[in-house]
């Protein structure tokens, strides 16, 4: 198994101190999968000296020297920030970093030194300016892979698996974004993932709708009928197993997950806030439709927390274990 290649994030956030603490639960019962982190050697020694931890920081060349180092020092594939980080305040000098890490990572896991790529959170404002144009890692990491068809966001955890169609616009923008064609290639990417990924071979898509109670018969929209169940006929015809559209209130209860392998949502909220009341700390993020494995931890950068030495390593730890697992099977 080739090491995870972990990247940065925003520097000013709470990745380093999330990477340290990933890499001391190495020894844990579920210990986690060895990885190597693209960052700055001295920026990671000023962190773990600054939260009193115990982590040998120790530079590397290439990604095979993982193996021999990680049970006694934390590998770091050097990306040397242009100024010092300060907690909590991203600065855009350090930005070309945040993305030569990210550059880096996918670099290597394309070429198959790395097995998989896992990504720290990113403050794409902090980034536009160094040239930055994606509307955050997916877009970026699509267009560094040259992956071809429609890229979904998926969030993972042992209790739910969700994938929203659209993802990071306004809720009316999201509504008037929403296409058969949009939801077919949405579900076409998640099926062909979960079988080939995941390992599951009849995969179980079960379809929210977008109006209280799936539109009531149309009562309450017609967005299910003129939209959601074209796209789930078309998904049967093809052979996939799909369900619905389910009314969004009661989809996520214990009784009715058990029914399906996957929720496919309509917008951003509809599959996240369950994701993240049910399981926030398993939490994972996954981009289904890359040439390459790619997880992210379930929060962005915490700026509000950067420093203090009270960040979660519990959804990082989950995003390194998914990646080691489904790059095994990848």
């Amino acid at each position: 198994m080739k090491p995870i290649a972990l990247t940065m994030g925003d520097p000013a956030g709470i990745g380093g101190e999330l990477t340290l603490r990933a890499w001391l639960a190495r020894g844990k019962r579920e210990p986690v999968p060895p990885f190597f982190v693209l960052d700055d050697p001295t920026r990671l020694a000023d962190l773990a000296r600054g939260f009193h931890m115990t982590v040998p920081i120790h530079p590397i060349s290439e990604p095979a020297e993982t193996k021999s180092v990680f049970r006694r020092a934390l590998p770091v594939f050097p990306v040397r920030l242009v100024e010092p980080a300060e907690p909590g305040r991203p600065n855009a000098a350090n930005a070309a970093m945040v993305i030569a890490s990210i550059e880096n990572a996918t670099r290597l896991t394309l070429a198959g030194e790395a097995g998989a790529v896992v990504t720290n959170p990113i403050n794409k404002a902090a980034l536009y300016g160094a040239g930055f144009a994606y509307p955050g890692h997916t877009e970026f990491l699509a267009a560094l892979t040259g992956a071809t068809g429609r890229q979904v966001m998926m969030l993972a955890s042992p209790k739910l698996r969700v994938v929203p169609v659209t993802v990071h616009a306004s809720l009316r923008d999201s509504i008037a974004m929403l296409t058969s064609d949009l939801i077919l290639a949405t579900a076409r990417t998640t099926a062909d993932a979960l079988r080939r990924t995941f390992g599951i071979a009849r995969p179980r898509l079960a379809m929210a709708g977008l109006n209280p109670h799936a539109g009531e018969s149309g009562a309450l929209g017609d967005d299910e009928s003129r939209m959601i169940q074209p796209a789930i006929d078309a998904l049967r015809n093809e052979g996939e197993d799909v369900s619905g559209p389910w009314p969004p209130d009661t989809m996520f209860t214990p009784a009715a997950r058990a029914r399906y392998d996957v929720a496919i949502c309509m917008y951003h909220d509809q599959a996240l806030i369950p994701l993240k009341t049910l399981d926030m700390d398993q939490g994972v993020n996954v981009t289904l439709g890359l040439p390459i494995i790619r997880t992210s931890p379930d929060h962005g950068t915490a700026f509000d927390i950067a420093g203090q030495g009270i960040a979660n390593p519990s959804s990082l730890i989950a995003a390194l274990r998914l990646a080691a697992e489904l790059a095994a099977r990848h």
